[in-house]
């Protein structure tokens, strides 16, 4: 299970494309205008998209049989292609649906075709089986053409945000469909002359229609776009079909590089851009169900006996999941194993991290002591499981990241009272000492540990960040926060005013302890030395002002006692000060 995210750079090193069009067919009805079309959409992408006209394969009526498409379309599989590259396929022509003993089968029809033999059509899947041999992290199907039998995913939610770089670098498949079996394509009569409905939308969302305010068109917007310009359009009687087969990524249209140069200087900016709005109801996968049972029994008083057995469910899941069976402690270190196993703890944790998100932002008294119990419960996951190595050190992760979902949920919703009772959550951890500690004490140790066996400096990006954790971990939650919260440009405050009190409780807690005051310095951190007021500043004045009404005070955070904080907090900034990272 190698995560592909890491090597992955957030740009594109190639842009290729497969551009199909047929209006004379040798046995099947004609089209007036699919050739139009596929010459219209090249044209665009050259102009518009920075494509290499010697980066384009172009066939056309008689060039389009089954064999060429399919041989043009799997050489991808066999040239000697960059993982950062990207490839659009279009195809506009006719296309044809079956119905199976296991639903619908879509087809594409090429040049040579018999509609009586299927065997001289183009199954979906033999693109979809063949776009997994292909290297090139992006990958987008456009399809003038309707049939169904398409087996898509949940598209980005509209409206959500996504860092830019984060989506460059993430792995993608994406389809856009000009409509389903059922349905007839408008061959002609679209928003521009000679062109469909479906592909003169589409060269206006690619000139600039469906770009975001920041000048960026992702394949999310596109879709967006499209499906509501063709499903709206008084000529057309169809409505496009969207999503993705594999991946999370975003395939990025107009924008093919990031000035990355500031990672040299150990700080990592990224650029959020918002998913356009679309009328449609998104396709639901299980975790967004489970997502709104949770609500609706937070909603709910009586439904308490309900909700804790439900995350009682999710916990046991996670436990049986994270044991050593999955995780062995025996395996030599390498920066590939290293990659796999944070993955593959994000994986198996996400479904228990983000409902227990829920709770701590929605969540009332008695569902907070649901979640403390819950916490606790996920600790049993490290029992037995001190040791020096790395790998020990390492199964602490999904906690922290725990830890973090938890603890942005709570200052979003302003819910000091749940991160407090994060953070004192009592936990047993069994080893020789049979010290009990909190959940706070805990997370901090393991950071600690982790901070000081230098282990996120051997992710691939991250070698040269002052905050190579906070960085990591700005982007990995992001994408979860704004669809469960729907953050948006807020996120960044919501992460650095969260990692403050983070490091400001964990500080306080050591000095509590007479063991240090070590606490964890995140992205807030290099941002003393590049704003005026950094967010660790403006914490420490906002306190000051407030005094015993400030939120956080009240909710008994610090042992509701102002100067205790200002004690820690004036401390904690002399002690960044000293770092000097300007």
């Amino acid at each position: 299970m190698y995560d592909i995210r890491f090597p992955l750079k957030p740009l594109y090193s190639n842009s290729r494309a497969l551009i199909i069009g047929i209006d004379s067919y040798k046995s099947v009805q004609p089209l007036s205008h699919a050739v139009s079309d596929a010459e219209g959409f090249r044209d665009t992408i050259i102009e518009k998209l920075n494509f290499s006209p010697d980066n384009i394969t172009c066939l056309l009526n008689e060039d389009a049989t089954k064999d060429s498409i399919l041989r043009s379309f799997l050489e991808y599989a066999q040239i000697d292609i960059d993982y950062d590259e990207r490839i659009l396929v279009f195809f506009a022509g006719h296309g044809h649906t079956v119905t199976g003993g296991r639903g619908e089968v879509g087809f594409l029809v090429p040049y040579d075709a018999d509609i009586d033999d299927l065997s001289s059509l183009i199954r979906w899947n033999e693109l979809t089986g063949g776009a997994e041999l292909i290297r090139a992290k992006h990958m987008m199907f456009i399809m003038d053409a309707c049939y169904s039998g398409l087996a898509l995913q949940r598209s980005i939610g509209s409206g959500t945000t996504r860092f830019l770089k984060d989506m460059l670098k993430r792995y993608t498949r994406q389809v856009l469909t000009a409509g389903k079996a059922d349905e007839t394509v408008s061959d002609a009569d679209g928003p521009i002359p000679n062109h469909s409905v479906f592909t003169g939308h589409l060269i206006n969302g690619l000139n600039g229609e469906a770009a975001t305010d920041q000048g960026i068109i992702s394949a999310n917007g596109l879709m967006s776009y499209v499906y509501t310009k063709v499903a709206n359009d008084p000529k057309s009687k169809q409505t496009p079909h969207y999503g993705c087969f594999e991946g999370d990524g975003d395939f990025i249209l107009n924008y093919t590089s990031l000035n990355s140069d500031n990672a040299d200087h150990g700080k990592d900016m990224d650029k959020l851009i918002v998913i356009p709005a679309i009328e449609e109801d998104e396709f639901e996968q299980n975790l967004y169900n489970k997502i709104k049972k949770v609500k609706k029994l937070l909603s709910d008083n009586s439904s308490t006996i309900e909700l804790h057995d439900y995350l009682v469910s999710e916990v046991q899941i996670f436990l049986s999941r994270s044991t050593e069976d999955h995780f062995s402690t025996h395996h030599s270190f390498s920066s590939d194993e290293l990659q796999n196993r944070l993955t593959k703890y994000e994986e198996i944790s996400l479904h228990m991290t983000v409902l227990l998100l829920c709770v701590a932002h929605w969540g009332n008294e008695v569902h907070l002591k649901i979640l403390q119990k819950m916490i606790g419960r996920a600790m049993d996951s490290l029992e037995l499981r001190r040791g020096s190595s790395l790998w020990y050190r390492i199964h602490w992760y999904p906690m922290i990241t725990l830890m973090y979902y938890l603890g942005i949920a709570a200052v979003a919703g302003g819910r000091f009272d749940s991160l407090l009772s994060m953070f004192s959550t009592p936990v047993a951890i069994t080893d020789s000492t049979e010290m009990e500690e909190t959940f706070l004490d805990s997370v901090r140790k393991a950071m600690l540990e982790l901070a000081q066996s230098n282990m996120w400096e051997k992710l691939p990006g991250l070698e040269k960040q002052y905050t190579p954790l906070s960085e990591y971990l700005y982007e990995l939650l992001q994408p979860i926060v704004d669809d469960v919260l729907f953050t948006g440009k807020s996120y960044d405050n919501l992460f650095d005013e969260f990692e403050v009190h983070l490091a400001l409780a964990m500080s306080d807690a050591g000095t509590q302890l007479h063991n240090s005051d070590w606490g964890h310095i995140g992205r807030f951190g290099w941002k003393q030395f590049h704003y005026d007021k950094g967010p660790l500043l403006r914490i420490i004045e906002n306190a000051d002002r407030l005094d015993e009404k400030w939120e956080p005070l009240k909710a008994g955070l610090f042992g509701g006692d102002i100067l205790r904080f200002l004690d820690v907090a004036k401390g904690f900034q002399a002690r960044i000060q000293k770092l000097n990272w300007l």
